[in-house]
């Protein structure tokens, strides 16, 4: 599974339409409103890397409002959750 965080700026006065819009789009998982330089962050989520060329380019930056779009590609993935999900069956600790 690849990971992109999608930072997006949007006309103001449709943050809430484009955010519902994009949030509807396949492979996006998550639309937050955020703070600071951009309006709306979106996390996309697709089994191989090319299909987020056909993600955001494709469907993100066609929505209208969308003004401008910066894509960031994740690694790896770090999560308390993924670390506490293996402790409990039992591969982190001594018994």
């Amino acid at each position: 599974m690849v990971t992109a965080i999608v930072h997006i700026n949007a006309e103001v006065d449709r943050i809430p339409e484009v955010a519902q819009t994009v949030a509807e789009i396949d492979g996006v998982s998550e639309v937050y409103s955020i703070t600071g330089e951009y309006d709306l962050m979106a996390m996309v989520r697709v089994p191989a890397y090319e299909e987020i060329a056909e993600v955001v380019p494709g469907r993100i930056n066609k929505v209208d409002g969308v003004l401008h779009t910066e894509t960031h590609v994740a690694f790896r993935a770090y999560s308390r959750h993924d670390l506490e999900a293996a402790f409990s069956i039992g591969l982190g600790g001594s018994d």
